[in-house]
């Protein structure tokens, strides 16, 4: 289990989206859209984030309208078409002066170690792949579009509120 000084510490997340914020499941129409399954009780798990003052933003290798339809639902940056996730989240770091030591990065499969390795805090959705395990402090109990982001929010959230509240 992570630490709550650890999880109070952070300051940033950045989530993975297939597999993260869906189950890694795509609907594809026959005219070629494709669509997603996410969950919805994520979106009160980032607002508590936000009130609290932790930044959060998607990062997806992926580029595909349905991602950032989603971040934007969520009210999420969102970054795309991401070739090498490790530099575009400390690169994210330096513009808001955040120590990669103080952000999380949430992710599922072996394109994501990389950046496990360049943050603090690096974890994993219940149903990652089991090469990803030695690179993560940390695996969510709820998988990937099942309330694994939402679990994540929480657990920042009551560790930075028990610092706050001095217990």
């Amino acid at each position: 289990m992570i630490s709550q000084e650890i999880l109070a510490s952070v300051q940033l997340i950045a989530f993975d989206f297939d597999g993260v914020f869906t189950d890694n499941t795509v609907y594809v129409s026959q005219d070629g859209i494709e669509a997603v399954r996410c969950w919805r009780s994520d979106g009160l798990g980032l607002s508590r984030l936000r009130n609290i003052g932790v930044q959060a933003f998607v990062i997806s290798t992926e580029a595909n309208p349905v991602v950032l339809a989603r971040a934007n639902k969520l009210k999420l940056p969102c970054k795309q078409g991401v070739e090498d996730k490790a530099a575009a989240i400390l690169e994210t770091c330096r513009e808001l002066s955040i120590a990669p030591e103080q952000t999380m990065f949430v992710g599922n499969d072996i394109n994501d170690i990389p950046a496990f390795q360049s943050i603090g805090v690096p974890v994993a959705v219940a149903d990652a792949y089991p090469e990803v395990y030695p690179h993560v402090l940390h695996r969510t109990e709820k998988p990937g579009g099942f309330g694994a982001v939402r679990e994540v929010c929480d657990l920042v959230f009551h560790a930075k509120s028990s610092i706050l509240n001095g217990l």
